[in-house]
């Protein structure tokens, strides 16, 4: 867990979630019917590399067995985190979640959005919209002086208000100098509970939703997650940073 004093410090995290930022807008005008998956990673990883960073997530973590093989991760419909780009051609009414990782000066940004392929279902529209909701509710609870709880807690409640659930075993975290750092940012749990926020913290709070059910399984690739009923999912991720007012959303432009 990293608590950022220096301004030059919170500069070059500001700066690695612009580059997050922009790449997700560059995607969001790429993502359509016809487009493979692998397209889009070649995308992000050119922006990435033209702005002077290095793809977070290629390679990671560093000496593993399976290390991660791309820049983006990709993920289609059921699958809820952690999608390997390939030759898989997005068609109309899918929806994509891209998780972008950027590693500049030492800081790294980390953020995903989960978009719509042309047209989409109102099953598919409600569910990016409760998911998007449940972000922006949780970040407004990142405030100093609240706890862990308060996110996470709030991140529950609202989805489950909805009829909808959240992953157990996948969850937000801190980032700094590192991509996953302490502290845990878990999309469920009790308001009031956990450590007490304070400036200069910086986490990613990233709602994870599922239709039906909370449960998960991994792919033989090692990498995909996708839900154990196969039904639809989303994801949206931002990196915050705590401050003595509103917490600042650095992964947006």
């Amino acid at each position: 867990m990293i608590i950022l004093k220096s301004r030059e410090d919170i500069q070059h995290l500001r700066d690695a979630g612009h580059i997050v930022a922009e790449v997700h807008a560059l995607l969001l005008e790429n993502i359509r019917p016809g487009v493979t998956t692998k397209e889009l990673d070649q995308i992000a990883e050119s922006w990435i590399r033209k702005s002077g960073a290095t793809p977070s997530f290629l390679g990671y973590p560093p000496g593993s067995r399976v290390p991660f093989p791309a820049t983006i991760c990709a993920s289609v419909n059921e699958e809820l985190v952690h999608g390997i780009p390939g030759p898989r051609v997005l068609e109309e009414g899918d929806i994509i979640t891209v998780d972008v990782g950027a590693f500049y000066k030492g800081f790294h940004g980390d953020a995903a959005r989960t978009y719509p392929v042309g047209a989409i279902s109102d099953e598919a529209t409600r569910l990016l919209a409760v998911t998007r909701k449940a972000l922006e509710i949780s970040i407004s609870q990142a405030i100093a002086g609240n706890r862990l709880g308060d996110i996470s807690g709030s991140v529950q409640e609202y989805v489950e208000s909805q009829g909808y659930e959240v992953t157990r075993q996948y969850t937000g975290h801190g980032i700094g100098r590192e991509m996953h750092e302490p502290p845990q940012v878990l999309n469920y749990g009790k308001r009031g509970s956990g450590m007490r926020l304070r400036r200069g913290l910086t986490i990613c709070i990233e709602p994870m939703v599922l239709i039906g059910t909370p449960h998960t399984r991994v792919l033989k690739d090692q990498w995909t997650v996708v839900s154990a009923n196969n039904k639809l999912t989303a994801h949206f991720e931002d990196a915050i940073a705590i401050t003595d007012g509103e917490p600042e959303i650095l992964t947006r432009l």
